[in-house]
């Protein structure tokens, strides 16, 4: 149905259907199955117990379960010690707490971008000072407990059962908003609470389905009273996003800081870069939080696990394993080691934040005397697609902004990899570990410490492939017009 229906009466249209992604039903099965136990395996085989990664794995042809299972810390219940009750309900409260201050706290309220049936989402945004009162928490507590401080030691001791904890909470909200999906008015019926299936979720493949989420935008409504619609009303993709998981990995990598003064009584420069840079990232995104209702996640995808773990499960251990890797190793960058990093940041986030400011005030204000100047072609669709400035380098330059600040999170852990030697301390007379950087054991840290950065490129190469495919099907020949001014997809000159 067009976008004339009425505001008040909403028609549910046509679902639009689109193929498979990520490989179909094969790859959503090596997906939901394999990335939870590639994150076991990067905390097992890069851990405090032998070295990074562990000592036997260098030798494969001499390595023996038993070795192996002693090496990487291998609990002695076996899988079962991998889920804990109590770290389970500790988990959730954060959740719990999470979602109390989206409810209570005041914030800004915005309507989404138009839907299929004609209507507009309402959402509320106050993602950032709820980090901040979680933060000020913690700042508090640290204050007055130090290093020693109970979040900081239980997310470090029960650093596993967090994951399972996790991967729990994250699966069931998966399985929920997939079974939720199906209420989701049928073509032709009233839709009054704006409800649709995501152009790609609803395959009839089961597994598929659930992997890449059937609703477009699935949401709850909390039986509170007091409060605004918008406050009582919880949209459950923007709030996994842009809550638990992403505030997670600033909180994982306070842990490793502290962890790292606990055991060697100092703090390095090199993990208080990495610690820094990441957390201005996140407060960032929080801070622009309104700008996810123009995101291709909230527009185009459906909510299923691969959001749900990605957001609360993938981002946060996978994304602070710089941080982790350097709570063991107090790798120092000295004043040159610094200097390049911040070099390279310096660089990433001129490209980044120049290029999506210059999107934005071009959108919202073209007059503005910064962009005024900017050549563009206008679409049949009425769209301004720039042409010059930064988006005359590249159609999606901000990637390459983006991606270039990941190598400022790998970079500080220098050519990674190390062994921990045990010896008796002659002052206690008690028995301590050294980490220390072998030449068997150097360079093969690297797999794990710059993964993210190898990651992020291959997932930013993907979105903007999803990009290119969205826009040559809205703007058709237009579009084939502006790829023929503009080259370069994402690096100037080279792709």
């Amino acid at each position: 149905m067009p976008a004339k229906n009425s505001k008040k009466n909403p028609v549910q249209p046509v679902p639009e259907k689109r193929g498979y992604e990520f490989g179909g039903p094969l790859g959503a099965f090596g997906i939901v199955f394999g990335l939870p136990i590639l994150i076991y395996l990067f905390t097992f085989v890069c851990n405090d117990v032998s070295g990074c990664p562990a000592p036997g794995l260098l030798s494969p042809s001499t390595l023996s379960l038993d070795q192996l299972k002693r090496e990487v810390g291998w609990p002695k219940e076996g899988f079962t010690a991998l889920y804990d009750t109590e770290v389970t309900l500790w988990t959730l409260s954060y959740y719990v707490f999470s979602l109390f201050l989206q409810v209570f706290l005041p914030g800004q309220e915005a309507e989404g971008s138009v839907l299929a049936c004609g209507g507009k989402l309402k959402y509320k945004f106050n993602a950032f000072p709820s980090a901040i009162i979680i933060l000020s928490g913690l700042a508090g507590g640290t204050y007055l407990y130090g290093a020693d401080f109970v979040v900081w030691t239980f997310l470090w001791d029960n650093y596993i059962q967090v994951i399972t904890a996790n991967l729990l909470i994250s699966s069931s909200i998966a399985m929920f908003v997939y079974l939720k999906s199906f209420t989701v008015p049928e073509a032709g019926k009233l839709n009054p609470s704006l409800r649709e299936l995501a152009p790609g979720g609803h395959t009839g493949n089961v597994l598929y389905d659930f992997f890449i989420g059937r609703e477009l935008n699935p949401r709850i409504t909390l039986p509170i009273p007091f409060v605004s619609e918008a406050s009582r009303t919880i949209d459950i993709k923007v709030f996994m996003e842009m809550r638990p998981g992403l505030l997670g990995w600033t909180i994982l990598n306070l842990s490793n800081v502290a962890h790292q003064y606990r055991t060697y009584g100092y703090v390095t420069d090199s993990i208080v870069l990495v610690t820094i840079f990441q957390a201005f990232y996140i407060l960032d995104a929080l801070y622009m939080e309104p700008a996810i209702m123009t995101t291709m996640d909230v527009i185009m995808d459906g909510f299923g696990f691969m959001l749900s773990f990605g957001d609360v499960v993938w981002v946060p251990h996978v994304y602070s394993i710089q941080s982790r890797y350097l709570s063991v190793f107090p790798y120092e960058l000295g004043l040159t080691g610094i200097a390049v990093v911040l070099g390279v940041t310096a660089v990433g986030y001129s490209i980044f934040r120049g290029a999506n400011n210059q999107k934005n005030r071009f959108r919202t204000n073209p007059n503005d005397p910064r962009v005024k100047n900017v050549k563009y072609i206008e679409t049949a669709a009425g769209s301004k697609l720039m042409i010059s400035g930064w988006w005359g380098l590249a159609r999606h330059i901000n990637y390459l902004g983006d991606w270039t600040m990941s190598w400022a999170y790998c970079l500080p852990t220098g050519v990674a990899g190390y062994v921990l030697i045990e010896s008796i301390n002659p002052a206690s007379g008690e028995l301590q570990k050294q980490a220390v950087q072998t030449p068997e054991a150097r360079g093969w840290g690297m797999i794990f410490t710059y993964f993210y950065m190898v990651y992020f490129g291959v997932l930013l190469i993907h979105r903007e492939m999803r990009d290119e495919e969205k826009c040559e099907k809205k703007y058709g020949a237009d579009w084939k017009r502006y790829t023929s001014i503009v080259r370069s997809r994402i690096i100037p000159g080279i792709y």
